[in-house]
């Protein structure tokens, strides 16, 4: 201070209010440099900031945001940003500051700040709160895929479903390559959606044990789960399911390496709901894992496919003998399963409910195991057999022989059938035998004129000869005599068939065909169509001509003046042009649905009327290929049909 008193200089004292009232500075004269303009002091030194709720932390924001009353108002809060988003998504449905009470009032609960204590206090329920009477009913059904699949898109699904019925069903189908989804996704749909009754996962790695155990611990009304190419789920997760949702009755497995015998066993002790369970490429499933779920939910279990797993002649066995309630049995890729296996699953007498079997790359099946199953099988309606090839003529005859209730046989890739087995298997069938199926069955051929001397199948309503290279017009003249009563006929992929084979069959069959399949039959003319549209325009529905290259424009001629009931018709690849469009338009079709035009290059701009006309009843319609076609007159068919998917 003395220094400052006894001061004497050029310097002044100057009164500075303007920055601290009532305080004195002392300032120094010193030279400062000419200011030209005004002096200007910057507004944001002396304005303090606005108060945000951002600078909360997240346990404050936590609390106000499950005081939100309402759906509506969470949804609404959502939008502000990620984190707002992340942190409702984190909130449990039983945390929120509202809950409902039994009596339909809404229970507002306090918490008391000394005792930290929570008080209720029952409110009458108030309008805008009414959707949370629906918040949990599980009514809403979301599919995302791919890129879409996000940790953030799950997190609004979470927030905004529960105001419009609550999330029931949930599928999500692969994953995107830069924002993966992972359990904090599906934590997210757990904690805001308990009501979730499906929960399908299809190629997402990064979803894990941690996603499923949330999933186990809120949505106790789980009833159906998919787990496809899911390696980071295991034992662990799978075993949470199980012992926590009880009301599971739909599970299926499939390319999940880390998941084995362990979780099986669970799920067949603690699910006893189960109904259909599917088993697919699991490396660590084998024969106790099976046998597990088989035994113990056999009450109910109605549906069982089990396909390329490490099973063996026990696990058919099981079936067997536990399967007393399967109705629909799907076996395929069991290498280790022998013809024993086989033979002892239909002799154990456990299979009298079951109505439909399909075999595929099983080569246990043979001839002395397709006849145990025929008779140990009194229900059985439906068999397919895919590739088995040690089925022969004899196991055929034998099954059908045995198998009382048979009404479809389908066989694709099996070459040891030939059409005598065939023609036998049908003459010693039933008369309960309704549709016939064979798929590229090499062994098919061409019978001597003697085999005509075969008993008609009037039950016979649905024949299926597809790409069987042998199949000529000798073949499509027994089948007019075998089956008259055809409804369905398809004989695509046979490139031997002429004009001279088919006419005769046309005209053999007396009811009226409803479904043609003759895509694929490149040697046909526009005489079969003709003769189609003769015998069985009054009843014909559904046509397919697609690669019948022949076919010209008097084809679509006798089908539009002959078959008002013509409501599905495939001309694709055939020479088609802008005429035969026209006339198709002022047909007598009421109600034609679906036109496939892909690949007809003659069809141009100038059909566009004739499309428009049509367009009035399609929902379907296939342009792809059609060169001479405009993008602009395509763009306006789209805006125009807005009922009708285009394909272009």
């Amino acid at each position: 201070m003395p220094t400052l008193v006894n001061y004497s200089g050029d310097g002044d004292f100057y009164t500075r209010s303007s920055f601290c009232s009532h305080v004195d500075v002392y300032c120094p004269s010193r030279k400062r440099p000419r200011i030209n303009g005004p002096f200007v002091v910057e507004s944001s030194i002396f304005v303090a900031k606005k108060p945000s709720i951002e600078i909360l932390p997240d346990e404050c924001l936590f609390e106000i945001l499950r005081r939100l009353p309402g759906g509506r108002e969470r949804s609404a809060s959502a939008c502000v940003s990620n984190r707002w988003l992340m942190l409702l998504s984190s909130i449990r449905s039983s945390e929120f500051y509202w809950s409902k009470t039994p009596q339909g009032k809404l229970n507002a609960v306090k918490i008391d700040p000394i005792s930290n204590n929570r008080v209720s206090s029952s409110t009458e329920l108030s309008s805008e709160d009414r959707d949370l009477e629906v918040e949990c009913d599980g009514y809403l059904t979301r599919s995302i895929e791919g890129k879409k699949a996000t940790d953030v898109r799950l997190a609004a699904i979470a927030v905004g479903t529960t105001s419009r019925g609550g999330l029931g069903k949930l599928l999500i189908r692969g994953s995107n390559s830069l924002r993966i989804v992972t359990n904090v996704g599906l934590s997210a749909i757990a904690r805001g959606c308990p009501s979730l009754r499906v929960l399908s996962l299809w190629n997402v790695p990064s979803i894990g044990d941690e996603g499923l155990f949330e999933i186990a611990r809120e949505c106790h009304s789980l009833e159906k789960l998919d787990l496809c190419q899911c390696p980071s789920i295991s034992n662990k997760g799978v075993l949470a399911i199980a012992e926590n949702c009880p009301n599971l009755t739909s599970f299926t497995i499939e390319s999940c390496s880390n998941v084995g015998n362990e979780s099986l066993q669970a799920v067949g002790k603690y699910c006893t709901k189960l109904q259909s369970v599917t088993i697919k490429d699991c490396p660590f499933v084998g024969d106790q894992g099976v046998s597990s779920i088989l035994s113990l939910a056999s009450a109910v279990l109605t549906k069982v496919k089990l396909q390329t797993l490490n099973v063996t002649d026990f696990s058919a066995a099981v079936i067997g003998h536990y399967g007393k309630a399967i109705t629909n049995l799907v076996l395929g890729g069991l290498q280790n399963v022998s013809q024993k296996g086989f033979w002892v699953m239909g002799n154990a007498q456990g299979l009298h409910a079951l109505s439909s079997l399909t075999i595929t790359s099983c080569r246990g099946m043979t001839d002395l195991s397709l006849e145990a199953v025929g008779r140990g099988c009194p229900n059985l309606k439906q068999i397919c057999l895919r590739k088995c090839c040690f089925v022969s003529d004899s196991g055929l005859v034998a099954c059908a022989k045995a198998a009382n209730s048979l009404e479809s046989l389908q066989f694709e890739e099996c070459n040891r059938i030939t059409q005598a087995g065939i023609l036998n298997a049908l003459s010693n069938c039933n008369s309960k035998l309704k549709s016939l199926s064979l798929n590229k069955c090499l062994a098919v051929k061409d019978l001597s004129p003697e085999s005509s001397m075969i008993y008609p199948s009037e039950s016979l309503r649905s024949l299926s000869v597809r790409s069987c290279p042998e199949f000529g017009s000798t073949s499509l003249a027994i089948i007019g005599k075998l089956c008259p009563q055809l409804h369905h006929l398809d004989l695509s992929g046979l490139c031997g068939i002429t004009d001279s084979g088919l006419l005769p069959l046309l005209e053999s069959f007396q009811n009226g065909l409803a479904k043609v399949n003759l895509s694929g039959c490149v040697n046909l003319t526009d005489e079969v169509v003709f003769a189609l549209a003769r015998f069985h325009g009054g009843t014909l529905e559904s046509l397919n001509l697609d690669g019948c290259r022949n076919l010209t424009d008097a084809s679509l001629l006798a089908l539009a003046e002959n078959c008002p009931l013509l409501n599905n018709i495939d001309v694709s690849k055939c020479l088609i042009t802008n005429s035969g469009i026209a006339v198709l338009s002022h047909g007598v079709q009421q109600n034609l649905q679906i036109l496939s035009l892909s690949g007809c290059s003659m069809i141009s701009n100038k059909s566009l009327p004739s499309l428009k006309k049509l367009g009035r009843t399609l929902v379907g319609l296939n342009l792809q290929h059609c060169n001479s076609i405009s993008n602009s007159t395509i763009q306006f068919l789209t805006k125009t049909l807005w009922r009708c998917d285009i394909l272009s």
